[in-house]
C-alpha cells in the first residue's frame, strides 16, 4: 500500500514540551552544522563534511517517534541523525577534528560516527551501506523480543542499490521491526534525482507488500505523526514501512561544493528557503499556537550557541590520540 500522507496530520496527544524539545532539536542540528562548516573553512577540521541544513525535520520528527533503546543507522550526511537519537555535541566535535574524545577515538570522522548507548548503530560513507545493518538489528530484536525497532536512514542515491531491494524483501517476509527512512533532498550529489530514478518512489517498496508513506520532510510535525504510527505498528509486529521524505539540502554536497549554480539555480535554493525552512516554520507554528513566544524561542537559541561555543572549545583543545593507538579499534 502507497499512502501520500494528509500535510495536516499531526501527532495526537503531543504537549508543549515535546514541541519545544524538537524545536530544541532542529535548532542545535543547525548550529552544529554552522560551526562544521566553520571548522572547515578555518582548516581546523580534517577532510569534508556534507552538511544536514535543510533536513532538520526529519531527523528529529523520527527520533522522536523511538525509544532511546531503538536503533538507527546513518549516511554520509549523518550528523543530524547522532545529534536528534541524542548524541553529545562536543563529542561529535571531537571526533569530526581527529580527537581522541571522540565518539570512535578520532578514528571515524565526520562520516563514521556511532554511538551504541543511544542505539546508533553508525553513520556509513556507502551508498546504502547501513541497510543491511538495519535489517539485521531489526531481526535481532524479533529473534530477542526486545520490542526496539530499527531506523535506516538513507539518500534517494540509494534507490540505485539492490541491497535495499534484497533487504525490504526479507524484512517483508520475516516482518521485521525495520523502517526505511528515504531523504529525497532532490540531488544524488550534482545531478537532479528525476535524471537517475526511474517511475514512482514508493511503489517499489509497495510492490514487496511494504507499508509505505510520502511526507512533507520540512514539516516535523507531519514527518513525527507518520514515524510515530509506523514505528508503533512495527513495534507490534506488523512488519517494515518505508517513509519518503521529500526535503531540500541548502548548502552543497559537501562543505567544499560553494558554486552550485552549473547544476542548481540560486532562484530555486531562495526559494527554497524562503517558503520551506522547516526550522523557521515551526517556530511561527509554535507562536501561532501560542506555545511559545518569540522571546522564549530566543532564549532557546542563545542557550544552543553557547553550547556549541562550548562544545566547539573543548573539542579544538583536546588531545590527538596516542600514535600507539594506529593499530587499535581499527577493523577491516
Amino acid at each position: 500500500m502507497t499512502t501520500v500522507s494528509d500535510p495536516t496530520r499531526t501527532s495526537a496527544g503531543v504537549g508543549v514540551e515535546k514541541w519545544l524539545r524538537m524545536y530544541r532539536q532542529m535548532m542545535a542540528i543547525r548550529l552544529f552544522e554552522e560551526n562544521v562548516n566553520e571548522l572547515y573553512t578555518r582548516a581546523l577540521m580534517p577532510g569534508l563534511a556534507h552538511l544536514y541544513i535543510g533536513e532538520e525535520a526529519i531527523a528529529v520528527g523520527v527520533c522522536e517517534a523511538l525509544r532511546h533503546d531503538d536503533y538507527v543507522t546513518s549516511t554520509h550526511r549523518g550528523h543530524g541523525h547522532c545529534l536528534a537519537k541524542g548524541a553529545s555535541p562536543k563529542l561529535m566535535f571531537a571526533e569530526l577534528l581527529g580527537k581522541e574524545a571522540g565518539y570512535c577515538r578520532g578514528k571515524g570522522g565526520s562520516m563514521h560516527i556511532a554511538d551504541p548507548a543511544t542505539g546508533n548503530l553508525g553513520a556509513n560513507a556507502i551508498v546504502a551501506g547501513s541497510v543491511g545493518i538495519a535489517t539485521g538489528a531489526a531481526l535481532s530484536a524479533k529473534t530477542l523480543k526486545t520490542g526496539q525497532v530499527a531506523v535506516c536512514f538513507f539518500g534517494e542515491g540509494a534507490l540505485g542499490q539492490g541491497v535495499l531491494y534484497e533487504c525490504m524483501n526479507l524484512a517483508q517476509l520475516w516482518k521485521l521491526p525495520v523502517i526505511y527512512v528515504c531523504e529525497n533532498n532532490m540531488y544524488t550529489e550534482y545531478t537532479h534525482f528525476s535524471e537517475t530514478t526511474a517511475g514512482d518512489i514508493p511503489s517499489r517498496a509497495a510492490a514487496f507488500g511494504v507499508r509505505a508513506e510520502t511526507v512533507d520532510g520540512q514539516d516535523v510535525r507531519a514527518v513525527h505523526a507518520v514515524a510515530t504510527d509506523i514505528a508503533d505498528r512495527a513495534r507490534r509486529g506488523e512488519g517494515p514501512a518505508f517513509l519518503l521524505c521529500n526535503t531540500y539540502r541548502y548548502r552543497g554536497h559537501h562543505v567544499g561544493d560553494i558554486n552550485r549554480e552549473y547544476y542548481r539555480s540560486k532562484k530555486e535554493e531562495q526559494q527554497w528557503l524562503a517558503e520551506s525552512d522547516p526550522i523557521k516554520n515551526f517556530a511561527e507554528w509554535l507562536k501561532s499556537q501560542k506555545h511559545a513566544d518569540a522571546g522564549a524561542l530566543s532564549t532557546i537559541d542563545s542557550e544552543l550557541r553557547a553550547e556549541m561555543d562550548k562544545a566547539v572549545k573543548f573539542a579544538v583543545a583536546a588531545p590527538y590520540p596516542g600514535a600507539d593507538e594506529v593499530d587499535q579499534d581499527v577493523y577491516a
